[in-house]
């Protein structure tokens, strides 16, 4: 393993991640179905081809060693429980909670990288956005030199000056979500603090828990794959989805109502949620794969065949924006549904070099595979090829083109 080269620690906060992390582990905790569950995440980059990760690993294994000595602060564990949907129990957990570096593996592949994290649920889903954040610094830092700020600060002005307009100074929102692939912590605070300062009636918030702790921002988020995914080791398959939807009701009773779509597809989706007991407790949906306008109508017909006015309910775009396509597709919906957006590497990584592309999902739970089946196959993700076919088969995804396993 070679030897780390930054200086400097990367993560500094447990609170540096973004919400939805958060209220998925609470949701594991209190639920049975996930006592004693074990699980393995994987990471994968969808461009391999920008980076020589073999050059990394010393300073990411450095890193997480130092992220494992991280707790929750007295004022961070505060915050938290300032929220209706954060329960006391949960804060007592987080009090003593500590990442481990026992549950971390990390190889070289070839110019690429195997890393894995084997261990109790509960102790091991937090290690995903702290991991990739760093990857994601690391790269900006040992292949680029760093951010070129005159570049970025150029590139966000512009960005900034297409959505101050009259036409969208009511009506248009968007969030930051763009922790896991930022080009450095400092220049997503940068960012942040930029949209807070010049688009105040535009900008609504962050993803991420310190930044909206320290800006006083609205943080965002709700669920995310490994939800439903988690679902297939615990319950019937075919059940999955309804269950994960179910369990989340459980938890939080219509709070945190943005339900993501494309862990079985839209259309395998619809099928599960065409249910007025989930189209009124759940606010909207969240988009993150596959054509957007497409996805948009099926939602809407959706809504309209269950008697619901679609202009009650938000679909929350979060697949690859930009602001462009943001500005697209707010004129294309709003109307008729309620949008908002989560705009994440295009918004934090947009500095002039090519941003990663990275990943980590679930594997395996309680020694089975798990899957997800995007709207995007390239985006699906599963190590075993019969389970992804027997899956898509459960789930009638007819065009389904079964991917290789290693799909990302």
């Amino acid at each position: 393993m070679n030897k780390p080269t930054i200086n400097r620690w990367l993560i500094n906060s447990l609170l540096d991640i973004d919400l939805y992390k958060i209220t998925m582990l609470q949701a594991f905790c209190h639920a049975p179905e996930f006592r004693g569950v074990t699980v393995e995440w994987k990471f994968a980059c969808r461009n391999p081809d920008v980076v020589n990760f073999t050059n990394m690993i010393g300073d990411i294994h450095h890193q997480l060693e130092h992220l494992s000595t991280l707790t929750f602060t007295n004022a961070e564990l505060e915050y938290l429980d300032s929220f209706s949907f954060i329960s006391r129990d949960f804060i007592e957990f987080l009090r003593i909670f500590r990442l481990d570096m026992r549950f971390v593996e990390i190889k070289q592949l070839g110019e690429g990288l195997d890393i894995r994290f084997r261990g109790p649920l509960i102790h091991v889903t937090l290690f995903e956005i702290y991991t990739l954040a760093i990857i994601s610094e690391l790269y900006t830092e040992l292949e680029h030199g760093g951010v070129n700020l005159a570049h970025a600060r150029r590139n966000l002005a512009e960005k900034i000056s297409l959505v101050a307009t009259p036409e969208l100074s009511t009506g248009f929102h968007f969030a930051d979500f763009g922790t896991r692939r930022r080009a450095s912590q400092a220049w997503h605070e940068e960012v942040v603090s930029t949209l807070k300062l010049e688009l105040p009636q535009v900008f609504a918030g962050t993803s991420n828990l310190d930044l909206a702790r320290r800006y006083q921002l609205t943080p965002v988020g709700t669920m995310a794959h490994e939800w439903f995914q988690a679902w297939q080791a615990v319950t019937r398959l075919a059940d999955a989805q309804k269950n994960a939807l179910e369990g989340w009701v459980r938890e939080y009773r219509g709070r945190l109502g943005i339900a993501l779509t494309d862990c079985y597809s839209m259309d395998a989706f619809i099928r599960d949620f065409s249910d007025p007991y989930f189209a009124k407790l759940y606010d909207g949906l969240r988009h993150d794969s596959g054509p957007p306008i497409a996805w948009g109508e099926k939602a809407i017909a959706m809504y309209n065949n269950m008697g619901i006015d679609p202009r009650s309910k938000t679909l929350v775009f979060s697949d690859g924006l930009t602001f462009g396509k943001m500005i697209e597709l707010y004129r294309y919906f709003n109307q008729r549904i309620k949008v908002s957006f989560g705009i994440g590497t295009m918004l934090t990584n947009d500095v002039g070099q090519q941003p990663l592309n990275i990943v980590i999902k679930m594997v395996a739970a309680n020694g089975k595979p798990v899957a997800k089946i995007s709207d995007e196959p390239a985006k699906s993700m599963c190590e075993d090829d019969e389970y992804l076919k027997y899956l898509a088969s459960v789930y009638d995804i007819d065009h389904y083109l079964q991917p290789s396993s290693n799909k990302s």
